[in-house]
């Protein structure tokens, strides 16, 4: 096991943890944390759109006008997609875009991220985090301290002040170990962990 400072709220160092080489030093695996990130963006897609097809728009039962003899090209219906009105040809219809990882290489990608976190010095173990009430400034200064600019911090459980305290900062974003997937470790420069925190990802990625 390697080891790691935990420091305080104002940077101060107030004592060591060990990190699991299982989660936190291991080759990072390129091609699952790729394969995670394309999942993770193509479950955010809606697949909602929708438009109506020559089938679908109201009316166009008659023909509008006879086939020949009147100088005109030919039409045998108003829904047609040529004309103002008429449907949409190869229309967008509702789909589902969302694709499928199994357990073991999404742990694999986070596990890959954690250990690349780690191995950059982009990780960092805060003893404790909570405020008494929501403030941006409080945040700001914790920030300030541990010389962060752009990090995801995250608990063990939901602290409704850390978040609400975080949502103002850009570039920072708070969320909680049930949460974190590979696409925010990748996007924030710095990961902050509470010791809570680290204590549960060694015990839900654990061999």
């Amino acid at each position: 096991m390697s080891k790691i400072n935990i420091v305080d709220k104002t940077g101060n160092i107030v004592g060591e943890a060990e990190l699991e080489e299982y989660i936190f030093d291991i080759e990072p695996n390129e091609p699952v944390v790729h394969e995670a990130v394309v999942q993770y963006l193509a479950n955010q897609r809606q697949g909602n759109k929708s438009a109506k097809t020559r089938s679908e728009v109201r009316g166009g039962g008659k023909k509008p006008w006879r086939q020949k003899g009147t100088g005109r090209a030919r039409a045998g219906s108003r829904t047609s997609p040529l004309w103002r009105g008429g449907g949409v040809i190869f229309a967008p219809k509702p789909r589902d875009f969302s694709k499928k990882m199994n357990k073991k290489k999404k742990n694999l990608a986070i596990r890959s991220v954690l250990s690349d976190k780690n191995q950059n010095e982009e990780l960092t173990i805060i003893n404790e985090l909570d405020f008494n009430a929501p403030k941006t400034k409080d945040m700001i200064k914790v920030l300030d301290a541990l010389d962060k600019s752009k990090a995801l911090i995250v608990t063990d459980t939901k602290k409704d002040n850390v978040v609400l305290s975080s949502n103002n900062i850009p570039k920072v974003k708070a969320t909680t170990v049930g949460e974190i997937n590979v696409y925010d470790l990748l996007l924030y420069d710095d990961l902050v962990l509470t010791k809570d925190a680290l204590d549960l990802i060694q015990e839900v990625y654990a061999k």
